[in-house]
């Protein structure tokens, strides 16, 4: 939802009944409490995050999580130990603030809407995206697109920086082609499934590093006319389709039109932010594929398992 239509739906609300104000906080309520239940119920650590060890028992509960004791090295631990949420206070806020990283909103914007300070809506934000981040495609078939974006090397709240300082967004203006470049690779196949990569370079060792283990043998790759793709596909068997930037835009239905509206998608998205540091950028990525994967369907329940690391998948099936 813009904002525009948040703002009319806050206007109306002056309007409710007395009862349907009290089903609305009955509603808010409830997606509040799924999202804690959620935690407790669905989020118990498959190992012991101290020693790895298998064998974990129940060991009662505490501040509304289960706690779980492991036989070999007897440490008791709870369903966030060892995730970047762990020691994290003020939990029921979280699905406020899951709510308000779906929105996009500001890190001002979030700690108002959470009633927390801004250096906590800060910290929070990075500790949910840490292990999102980590969560993106590792298999791709069918036709498969690649494509490489690039942004502006940001040192953005740094108190120190290795170059002179300079006017946000005046240098390196040619995109791949200054040091001041950092290079994003794209890969979406047909069904969606999209994974990205932060490339030291761009040549034939860093492309087949990321993208040997994607891409399905009997896929077909369509990327530019760049030569990197061509010896890589060459190299692992694979079908290359190279869509040239001088001529036609596709060829029947081999184009990288897909990865391109994505790319597009991504960098209006960022703009928001007002640069983003280099040092945040995985964490950005992951943000924007988690909103691009459930897309209108997401909610502060798939956030939080997000970020605990639990595929929302497993929620839904049980």
């Amino acid at each position: 939802m813009n904002e525009h239509s948040f703002l009319s739906i806050i206007r109306q609300l002056g309007d409710l009944s007395p009862s349907q104000t009290q089903r609305l906080h009955g509603f808010l309520k409830s997606q509040q409490s799924s999202a804690r239940q959620a935690l407790a119920t669905c989020a118990s650590p498959e190992c012991c995050p101290h020693c790895q060890g298998p064998d974990l028992r129940p060991w009662g509960s505490s501040h509304g999580l289960p706690r779980y004791r492991c036989s070999s090295c007897k440490k008791t631990s709870n369903p966030l130990t060892g995730t970047p949420l762990a020691r994290l206070r003020r939990r029921e806020q979280w699905a406020s603030y899951t709510q308000a990283l779906i929105a996009g909103v500001s890190v001002r914007e979030a700690a108002s809407r959470c009633a927390i300070n801004k250096n906590t809506a800060f910290l929070w934000r990075h500790r949910f995206l840490e292990l999102i981040s980590q969560h993106q495609a590792e298999h791709e078939e069918g036709i498969v697109e690649a494509d490489e974006t690039f942004f502006l090397e940001s040192f953005k709240g740094a108190r120190s920086l290795p170059r002179q300082p300079r006017k946000r967004g005046g240098v390196g203006r040619t995109r791949g082609f200054s040091e001041d470049h950092i290079p994003v690779l794209v890969v979406r196949d047909r069904h969606q499934a999209t994974a990205d990569f932060i490339l030291e370079r761009i040549d034939a060792q860093h492309i087949s590093a990321v993208l040997a283990p994607l891409i399905d043998k009997d896929a077909i790759l369509c990327t530019d006319g760049a030569s990197v793709y061509s010896a890589f596909a060459k190299r692992e068997g694979i079908r290359h389709e190279a869509i040239r930037t001088k001529g036609p835009r596709s060829r029947g239905v081999f184009h990288i039109q897909n990865v391109n509206a994505y790319d597009s998608r991504l960098k209006g998205w960022m703009n928001r932010f007002n640069g983003v540091a280099t040092k945040y950028l995985k964490n950005y990525l992951g943000w924007r594929r988690l909103l691009e994967r459930y897309q209108k369907e997401i909610t502060p329940v798939i956030c939080l398992l997000e970020a605990v690391g639990r595929k929302p998948q497993q929620v839904i099936s049980t």
